[in-house]
């Protein structure tokens, strides 16, 4: 497939892509806080029971994995990546190592992994990967995010997409503006505009093709500790105003990170921005936490949970489809979920 044809079907109608990049370490770190017993398998029944649930592919084009996922293999030995194309899903790769702190900054971060990264993006391809994700964080503070930080960032996400198109590999950006903070839904419009026009500079610097790429961004919201918290219709205007201002109509697809959200409100504000306006991309879901909060919590690392765990992530998963459309609704939410 051309990049442009692997950017098409990551946002085929009805469906979006689900992220489950969460390092092995950070994964049981995060069963331990969230009271899940953890062991040696854990990781591995975690990502056989989300790769291999019964009728994703229906609303989920693609999966986002880790260097270690995409060499799993199951309890009958047999290779995750492989049932993930079988199941009708493109396999993606997030090959970052993490973020590391800026030289010179404040704290803010960088995504690190660029030495290397043409040679393992070669082997990603050869095993069957269409796409890559990278990341970038940006805290808005009192003096954050710095100019400095937005250009260091935006180069490294334009070299990365670069040598992903090099490969074979459609790129996916992802500029996050992260949530936690007081800050205004104003603030985080202004800063989001920042971030999205640094970035598509540095990728037309990097002859990045637009038509093979996607973008995953966070919404206009208000700070997670802002006492005016902006509602479902404003977010979905303030969104859309901002894609229209700095996103070129080039880009097939615009794919959101949940960044913190709710399920309910992950899912509503995408279906009001579907609903409402008429757009010259597709806007879908990339959604880690907004997918599997509750397959996990049901799921907890006990293998007579599966079913269950699995039918609520296929829910999910259903509800956001829909929502990409503009076709979800309060009322499906309550439908029942058996498995």
């Amino acid at each position: 497939m051309s990049l442009n044809e692997i950017a098409d079907q990551l946002v085929a109608a009805g469906k979006g892509i689900m992220a489950a990049d969460r390092p092995s370490p950070a994964f049981n770190q995060l069963l331990e806080e969230e009271g899940i017993p953890v062991d040696e398998s854990a990781y591995r029944n975690w990502s056989e029971l989300l790769f291999k649930t019964p009728n994703l592919n229906e609303y989920v084009s693609g999966i986002i994995m880790t260097d270690e996922q995409t060499r799993l293999r199951d309890s009958n030995g047999d290779s995750l990546i492989e049932q993930v194309i079988q199941r009708g899903m493109i396999p993606g790769v997030s090959p970052f190592k993490g973020m590391v702190v800026l030289a010179g900054s404040e704290g803010e971060t960088v995504g690190s992994g660029l030495d290397g990264l043409r040679e393992r993006l070669a082997e990603y391809a050869a095993m069957g990967v269409g796409f890559s994700k990278w990341r970038a964080a940006f805290q808005i503070g009192p003096r954050t995010p710095s100019y400095y930080a937005i250009e260091a960032n935006a180069y490294v996400m334009a070299q990365v997409a670069a040598l992903s198109q090099e490969a074979g590999i459609a790129p996916i950006v992802e500029p996050e503006v992260m949530l936690v903070g007081d800050h205004t839904i104003e603030r985080c419009f202004q800063v989001t505009e920042w971030v999205l026009s640094r970035a598509f500079e540095a990728l037309y610097l990097h002859r990045v093709d637009l038509e093979g790429t996607l973008v995953k961004a966070s919404m206009v919201l208000s700070g997670s500790e802002c006492a005016r918290q902006a509602d479902v219709d404003t977010v979905a205007e303030q969104t859309v105003k901002v894609f229209r201002r700095q996103i070129p109509a080039a880009i097939p697809g615009i794919v959101f990170l949940s960044g913190g959200q709710s399920d309910f409100h992950a899912t509503a504000h995408l279906n009001a921005m579907n609903a409402n306006f008429d757009l010259p991309w597709k806007l879908s879901f990339s959604y880690a936490r907004a997918l599997q909060r509750e397959p996990m919590a049901l799921w907890g690392n006990r293998a007579e949970n599966v079913p269950a765990a699995q039918a609520a992530l296929l829910h999910r998963a259903k509800m956001n489809g829909l929502a990409s459309l503009g076709l979800w609704t309060e009322a499906l939410e309550r439908e029942a979920v058996a498995p």
